[in-house]
């Protein structure tokens, strides 16, 4: 009966952070042109690998991705969805030292493969692409650049989102994480 019940808050938790991936996706900061928006999407996402581990992080990256293109007007394209997916697997496959010590560092090394790899570069290379298959590598350098500032930002603004979802206790307190240091004091 136990396992029916963490399967269930499992999946029930993962449906709650995909929402909330896509209702902060649509929740913009600043957006200087139509390929540029700040937002915090990626911490729900990140919050799932890290819970449930690479496999759930993946899956509610890609669901929230995907129901996030079903509400916008450019439909949905699956080079696009990698970024995402990689969120929660970066942060799943961090969560063992995630779980001895949730600090900055740790957590920005989690995220930081999922910023470079897929925000950054795969995604750069994927809205050339789209976009100006004419002029890609140009397209590509531009992109590059304009998102590697984008991203140089919002690293900061969902590490330090989630240092402090960690250390206010929030999800201890719901029953979510327990780290490696807190079971050795109890």
């Amino acid at each position: 009966m136990s396992n029916q019940r963490n399967t269930t808050k499992m999946l029930t938790t993962c449906a709650l952070l995909a929402a909330m991936s896509v209702i902060l996706a649509r929740l913009v900061i600043p957006m200087p042109n139509e390929t540029t928006r700040f937002s915090i999407e990626a911490v729900p996402v990140f919050l799932a690998g890290m819970l449930f581990g690479p496999l759930a992080g993946g899956l509610v990256g890609f669901v929230a991705d995907f129901t996030g293109c079903l509400l916008s007007p450019y439909g949905f394209n699956p080079m696009f969805s990698i970024p995402p997916i990689l969120y929660g697997v970066c942060a799943g496959l961090f969560r063992a030292v995630l779980k001895k010590k949730a600090s900055p560092v740790t957590i920005g090394l989690a995220f930081l493969p999922a910023v470079v790899f897929g925000s950054v570069l795969w995604q750069s290379f994927a809205l050339a692409f789209t976009y100006s298959r004419e002029t890609l590598r140009e397209s590509f350098y531009a992109f590059l650049i304009s998102r590697g500032i984008q991203f140089a930002v919002t690293f900061v603004i969902n590490v330090t989102l989630v240092y402090l979802l960690c250390k206010s206790n929030i999800l201890r307190m719901a029953g979510l994480w327990q780290s490696e240091r807190k079971k050795e004091v109890e």
